[in-house]
């Protein structure tokens, strides 16, 4: 989990003086590393995956599971039976820390390669790892893959813990949960304390609670559906939002209000709104209408903006407006006697005819002679470091109580770090072959994050009651909220927080456990007239995505960009360090080297915990060191039962990232609705009864290619318009392909954007996204189909691979259901339930154990698997059998012998046994 360093962390009290130095010290190791590795290339396809397990002790005759606050322990027997496996080669297993003191997290001790075989030691792996890990358990020990102790701090059970403690400590101050379940190394503890303190108060989760028919909360209150919007909507919890400080209450909303979806937004300041390029002059070039990296210095080959697209920014000085990826566009002609941009109402949707996105209206800008030192007149002396006034650093905003229909809920209360990182879940990390297949990656796998997390879906019961909600991710989110008052939006300002980030005051929309804020990938920009090879991937993130908050810190923004960091990029980064460093150790913060280590970037980096995470290569101890190159973390996916299932959607992931590359596929959605999908797939059973945003058109268009109506004809075509476009130094170019199998075509044809924006996606089926939905959109699961068709992949690994695909197939459909639907329906069906919404410790007991059989191979369950049996995991084989060769004695070998002719006995001729039993 994280950064783990040994040393001895700071409180809080002492550390605040540290945090200028560490956040500037952090963006210059970035800024160093980026220049060492950034043109590093042609990395092979690496990776591997986390399963985090927690460790349980069942009394199966009073019924009761616990847990083990054995972690380390078992944790340290793993590590050195490893130590003793390390000569030979095969698989095998590393174990690291995780946050609870019953938890234990795993990877693969060498990572997966880019051939289709190495997709079967996945499963292979993970099993290898529950057998050891059963190996090094007590009888009365078991370690189901769950994705939390369901029972922690429930009120009805008096002893959650073996050894027993008490509620409280001086990390969490809980009124639950005791310190004693913090992982003993030194850095948990901190976190915990530093985030409450941080914060000023404990933090304050609260997730719907189910209703049943007898659930005393829900006494005297209406049944209705969702708030009164209609059966047929999903109830949606929009993590975040408090209500009410004291009494344990909820909002929830329905899938059906869009609006209801954006009030995760709201407070946003008034200033970020979307503008639309609207030029009134059909013979007009569009000159001066060129992407800036900042006023005064243009973008030469940018995606320019045409007639009818859409942007997101905040106006920032008079006449300027800064876009949400971190470009800058003119609202009007230098003389001012031309408008560009019109500014479109926040709360109304885009028009629903759009004349000019269909790519009809204008040419690409002509060029001056020098674009890149082009200055405007009046803006030469335009300090940026005024825009101080800008969307990211207003200080104060609207009330965040949406004023849409919504209903309040009575809500499970918890108060403390280890209600949601004591949940366990399932991640993939891949190393990509350069910098900009990262960042593309990063994007794609963003989009996907809401998706696969509603379809992985384990998490229905905390705090020993049922939920209405079947995920982790907001309970985590909560969990680690470390924002002041005044960062959530509220009226109180804190106090002695100048040397915190943005001194404690200015608006954060997130927690730094949630989903992304930005997309990072813009293309690889060349110098005007360069080789068409090089022109890099343009056009794929389009501002309009990019249309919710994106607080940054300006003045690391501004060194990024002086030290040759993109606007993407940046931004990127800015947006990371608008967080403080949550553990500082002593002797380690000036005494870092900036030019050799990346602690303090990684301190700030590995506390961002969002669906997605963009890693850079870390630097080297020596020549001997792994070479890592450029990775991308994938961090949604919540734990299954069998090692059949988490290999399942590890392989998926992995080969959907394959397909994305191979067919240069495009699944760009606004953040907004990214959004909306995180916090619909929370939803109860949300896989196989909700709808989600999901882009409509996944390939690039080509000249003559419908996009939801519209024909695409490229802005370059000469009939588009009157005035003669701009010399293309790739016109007349035969379109080869590169290296990359991209034709030049390919490399300049802009995102397939469906036309309208609102057109570009729509809402779909779990089953319509997987398996696919009409004649326009092939579904993920035959896109890898195809993809696995274009590598020729067959025999084994195809065989194992199609039984993944098929469970990903039927759970999407409804056939099979997720593991929180499955463990709803074992609770409310146990005979103990008294359908209350609270879980009986028996109850909690029986469950357990049976994940734990299923787990094993012990139990089949086919409305998990279907008709995949798994095979039972052995604690027996943990560690093979070494084929020794050294010498015995002459009385070993008689006894031996004698027990084998016992046991086997011994034929004599004609058939009589002579010997045994």
């Amino acid at each position: 989990m994280g950064l783990l360093k040994v040393g001895k962390p700071k409180p809080w009290s002492t550390s605040k003086s540290d945090l200028p130095y560490v956040r500037s010290a952090g963006v210059r190791q970035f800024i160093n590393t980026y220049k060492r590795v950034r043109s590093l290339k042609g990395d092979s396809l690496l990776w591997g995956d986390e399963v985090e397990y927690g460790i349980f002790k069942v009394d199966g005759d009073d019924k009761t599971i616990k847990m083990c606050l054995r972690g380390k322990e078992i944790m340290d027997e793993l590590n050195q039976a490893e130590e003793k496996l390390a000569e030979f080669p095969g698989e095998g297993c590393n174990w690291v820390p995780e946050y609870g003191s019953w938890m234990i997290e795993s990877t693969p001790s060498r990572p997966y390669t880019g051939y289709a075989e190495d997709l079967l030691r996945v499963e292979k792996n993970m099993r290898l790892r529950r057998k050891r890990l059963l190996k090094a358990l007590k009888e009365d020990e078991i370690a189901p893959t769950v994705s939390t102790y369901i029972l922690m701090g429930a009120s009805h059970v008096p002893s959650q813990t073996f050894p027993p403690s008490t509620p409280g400590g001086e990390f969490s101050d809980s009124s639950y949960i005791s310190d004693a379940i913090i992982n003993p190394h030194p850095r948990f503890g901190t976190l915990t304390r530093n985030i409450r303190e941080r914060r000023g108060e404990k933090v304050n989760i609260r997730v719907p609670l189910f209703r049943d028919t007898s659930t005393p909360e829900f006494s005297g209150i209406k049944d209705s559906k969702c708030g009164g919007c209609g059966e047929e909507e999903m109830s949606v919890w929009s993590y975040g939002q408090q209500i009410h400080e004291e009494k344990d209450i909820v909002m929830t909303g329905c899938s059906g209000s869009l609006e209801w979806l954006d009030s995760s937004n709201s407070g946003a300041p008034v200033k970020l709104s979307k503008w639309r390029v609207n030029v009134q002059d059909p013979d007009q070039p569009l000159k001066g209408l060129y992407f800036r990296a900042q006023p005064g210095v243009v973008v030469a080959d940018a995606d320019w903006p045409r007639n009818g697209e859409v942007v997101v920014g905040a106006e920032v000085s008079e006449g300027w407006i800064r876009l949400q990826n971190g470009y800058y566009l003119p609202m009007s002609s230098e003389d001012g006697g031309i408008p560009y941009l019109e500014k479109l109402s926040n709360s109304s949707k885009t028009p629903t005819t759009n004349d000019g996105m269909d790519r009809k209206g204008f040419p690409s800008p002509t060029l001056s002679p020098s674009p890149s030192s082009s200055k405007l007149s009046g803006m030469e002396a335009l300090d940026l470091k005024d825009r101080k006034n800008s969307m990211e650093s207003v200080e104060s905003s609207e009330s965040t109580e949406p004023t849409i229909l919504h209903k309040m809920r009575p809500a499970i209360h918890m108060d403390a770090m280890g209600f949601g990182m004591g949940c366990c879940c399932l991640q993939v990390t891949f190393q990509a072959k350069d910098i900009d297949e990262s960042r593309i990656i990063y994007d794609q796998l963003a989009v996907l994050s809401p998706i696969l997390m509603a379809l992985t879906a384990s998490t229905p019961f905390l705090k020993g009651r049922i939920a209405d909600i079947d995920c982790r991710w907001g309970v985590i989110s909560e969990s680690v909220d470390d924002r002041t008052r005044a960062e959530r939006g509220m009226d109180a300002v804190a106090e002695d927080t100048d040397t915190m980030a943005g001194k404690g005051k200015k608006r954060l929309f997130k927690s730094r456990y949630d989903s992304i804020s930005t997309y990072i990938y813009q293309g690889a920009c060349s110098a005007p007239g360069a080789p068409c090879g090089e022109m890099g991937f343009q056009n794929r993130v389009m501002n309009k995505y990019n249309d919710i908050p994106v607080p940054i810190d300006e003045d690391h923004y501004l060194q990024l960009r002086a030290q040759g960091c993109d606007p993407s990029l940046a931004q990127h980064v800015a947006h990371l360090f608008i967080r403080d460093p949550l553990v500082i150790f002593e002797g380690s913060v000036e005494e870092v080297d900036d030019t050799k280590q990346t602690e303090h970037f990684e301190s700030i980096q590995s506390t961002n915990w969002q669906t997605v995470r963009w890693k850079p290569p870390p630097p080297r101890d020596g020549p001997n060191s792994p070479h890592i190159g450029w990775r991308t973390e994938f961090r949604s996916m919540e734990m299954q039962l069998t090692d059949f299932e988490n290999s399942a959607f590890t392989v998926f992931i992995v080969l959907a990232t394959r397909a994305i590359l191979a067919f240069d596929l495009n699944l760009y959605l606004p953040l907004s609705r990214v959004d909306a999908n995180m916090q619909r797939a929370h939803s109860r059973d949300a896989a196989r009864t909700g709808k989600f945003f999901f882009r409509r058109h996944m390939a690039p268009l080509e000249l003559g290619d419908k996009g939801y109506g519209e024909v695409y004809e490229p802005a370059h075509h000469t009939s588009s318009s009157k005035t003669p476009p701009p010399s293309n130094p790739c016109d007349g170019v035969k379109e080869e392909e590169d290296s990359t199998g991209a034709s030049n075509h390919r490399r300049r044809a802009p995102c397939a954007t469906g036309g309208m924006e609102e057109n570009s996606y729509e809402e779909m089926t779990m089953s319509e996204i997987m398996n696919g939905k009409g004649s326009y959109f092939p579904g993920l699961v035959p896109l890898i189909y195809a993809y696995l068709e274009l590598i020729k992949c067959e025999g084994q690994p195809f065989e194992r691979i199609n039984q993944y695909l098929n469970l990903i197939k039927k759970r999407s459909n409804g056939e099979l259901k997720t593991p929180a639907t499955w463990m709803r329906d074992y609770v409310t069906s146990h005979p103990d339930y008294k359908n209350d919404s609270v879980i009986p410790e028996s109850v909690a007991h029986d469950l357990m154990v049976a994940c734990s059989e299923i787990g094993e191979g012990k139990r089949h369950e086919p409305s998990l698997t279907g008709d995949v049996r798994i095979e039972p995991v052995l604690k027996e084989d943990a560690y093979g059998v070494k084929l020794d060769s050294e010498r015995v004695g002459e009385g070993k070998v008689f006894s031996l012998l004698q027990k084998y002719m016992k046991r086997a006995g011994v034929r004599e001729e004609g058939g009589e046994e002579k010997g045994g039993d």
